[in-house]
């Protein structure tokens, strides 16, 4: 019970949120082990430490969940795992295995089959996908084929309808048929009147 002549206590305040643009402090996992790591470096990309082996390689381009159950499996290594409580020596042992999977998996499996340079079946991973998507974007422009000159217009490749999206250039709307039917006739209405105007003249 409140005290005659004291000053109520003030109400207790909420936290302050952080800024929308400021990152969330990692939680550390509950079965998290003692040399757990926050971020795991792999193939030149970040991994988030507190993801399993499987959903974590994900995140490296070029890499699905079919790859990376397979990379984890060649590696020996648990695919329902936390990738931070791996040693670095299972995750480069899972490196190793990502490079030389041509080597270990059938051509169907891999993302670039009979490379048009050199004819080999290898798989692609991490900055690698993006150079060679853009070498493939400049070798169809260099040899002037549709697929090129479309990419050089900026119009859709795969033969998608542009009528209605995809639209570039300069028009602003869709002019529909009965608009276009009504200036028509507006303007023959002007051309009638304007040649009664030049006969009541003379």
């Amino acid at each position: 019970m409140p005290v005659p002549g004291e000053k109520p206590a003030p109400p207790p305040t909420a936290p302050a949120a952080p800024a929308p643009g400021a990152a969330r402090p990692m939680k550390r996992p509950a079965d998290a082990k003692e040399d757990f790591r926050y971020i795991v470096r792999f193939a030149n990309t970040d991994l988030d430490g507190a993801r399993s082996v499987v959903y974590a390689l994900q995140q490296v381009k070029g890499v699905g969940r079919r790859v990376a159950e397979i990379v984890a499996d060649l590696a020996q290594v648990p695919r329902g795992e936390r990738i931070g409580n791996l040693a670095e020596a299972q995750t480069e042992e899972m490196e190793k295995v990502l490079a030389s999977l041509p080597e270990r998996v059938p051509p169907w499996i891999l993302n670039r089959q009979n490379d048009v340079d050199t004819g080999d079946d290898y798989h692609v991973f991490g900055s690698d996908v993006d150079l060679r998507r853009r070498d493939d974007v400049n070798r169809m422009k260099m040899i002037r084929s549709y697929k090129g000159v479309r990419h050089e217009q900026g119009q859709k490749v795969r033969g998608q309808r542009t009528r209605s999206n995809g639209r570039t250039g300069l028009t602003v709307g869709v002019q529909k048929k009965a608009a276009i039917q009504a200036a028509q006739a507006a303007k023959k209405e002007e051309e009638a009147g304007g040649g009664k105007e030049k006969e009541k003249k003379e």
